[in-house]
C-alpha cells in the first residue's frame, strides 16, 4: 500500500534524523556525554506549537529555539556543569520544522562564551546530537556569547548576548496545575514532556532577522538525558520507518 502524503512527510524526517544520528554516533561512542539542567523554548507559534505535532505553523514560518541550561554534564572527562547552549532556526515558509528539518532558512548554535576550548567542542557536539543538521551547511553558524537566564517569579527571561532575548511564563490548565504536554509527535529525549506556557517577549536579531513578538509559544522542563539515550532514541526511529514501509 503506498504511504499518504504525511507518511512519506513523516518517512523522509525519520530518514534525515535517523542519517543525522548515524553521522554522529563515530564521535558519540568514542565519548559519552549526560547533562542535566532546565530547557528553556519558544517560537513564534501561537501556544502550543504545532511542529511538534508535525503540523503547519500558525504564522508563515515557524521561527525560535531552545537553550539548555546545564547545572550537572559531563562530556567524557570533560565537565559542563554550570553552562549553557543554545540553537535558534526558522523553518520555510508553510512548512512545520519536523518535514522541513535539514532544509530550514537557518540554524545557528549559541556556546556559552565563559566554556573553555575543551568545554566548547564538547557544547558543539551535544547540540548537534541534540538539535542535529537541521539546515544546509551554509546556513549553519556557532557564536560564543554570554548565556544568562533570570528567573523573577514565574517570569523566566534568557538572553543570547547582543543576538536575542526572550521571556516566558507557565499557563495552568483547565483542572487546575499547571499545563503539562507528554509524549508529542515530534518528542525527542529532552522533550518527552514538557509544560507550556506563553512569551511576554522574543527579540531576535542574527541570520538576517528581525524579530520581534509576543503571547507566542513557551516551554519549560527539567532534563537527565545521556548519549546513549540519543541512540536508542535514532534506533526507534529505524525500526519505526521498517513498520511504515511495510504497510
Amino acid at each position: 500500500m503506498p504511504l499518504s502524503h504525511r507518511q512519506s512527510t513523516t518517512v523522509f524526517f525519520m530518514v534525515l534524523l535517523l542519517c543525522a544520528c548515524f553521522s554522529w554516533s563515530v564521535d558519540q561512542q568514542k565519548m559519552s556525554w549526560r547533562i542535566s539542567g532546565e530547557l528553556e523554548e519558544a517560537c513564534s507559534c501561537d501556544a502550543a506549537c504545532p511542529c511538534w505535532w508535525d503540523s503547519k505553523p500558525t504564522k508563515m514560518t515557524c521561527g525560535g529555539g531552545e537553550t539548555l541550561f546545564i547545572e550537572k554534564g559531563n562530556y567524557g572527562n570533560v565537565r559542563l556543569d554550570g553552562l549553557a547552549v543554545g540553537l535558534i532556526g526558522q523553518s520555510p515558509a508553510g512548512k512545520s520544522m519536523m518535514e522541513s528539518f535539514g532544509n530550514w532558512n537557518f540554524a545557528y548554535a549559541y556556546i556559552d562564551e565563559k566554556a573553555n576550548a575543551d568545554q566548547r567542542k564538547a557544547l558543539e557536539q551535544i547540540v548537534m546530537a541534540i538539535g542535529g543538521p537541521a539546515a544546509p551547511k551554509e546556513k549553519m553558524k556557532v557564536r560564543y556569547v554570554p548565556i544568562v537566564r533570570k528567573v523573577t517569579g514565574k517570569e523566566h527571561q534568557v538572553t543570547l548576548g547582543p543576538y536575542g532575548e526572550y521571556s516566558g511564563h507557565l499557563v495552568e490548565g483547565g483542572l487546575g496545575a499547571l499545563s503539562k504536554i507528554t509524549n508529542p509527535t515530534g518528542a525527542d529525549p529532552i522533550r518527552k514532556e514538557y509544560y507550556q506556557g506563553r512569551t511576554s517577549k522574543y527579540v531576535y536579531s542574527d541570520a538576517d532577522q528581525k524579530w520581534n513578538w509576543k503571547d507566542s509559544n513557551y516551554m519549560w522542563n527539567k532534563f537527565d538525558v545521556t548519549s546513549e539515550d540519543y541512540e536508542k532514541f535514532a534506533a526507534g526511529l529505524s525500526q519505526k520507518m521498517q513498520q511504515m514501509h511495510k504497510k
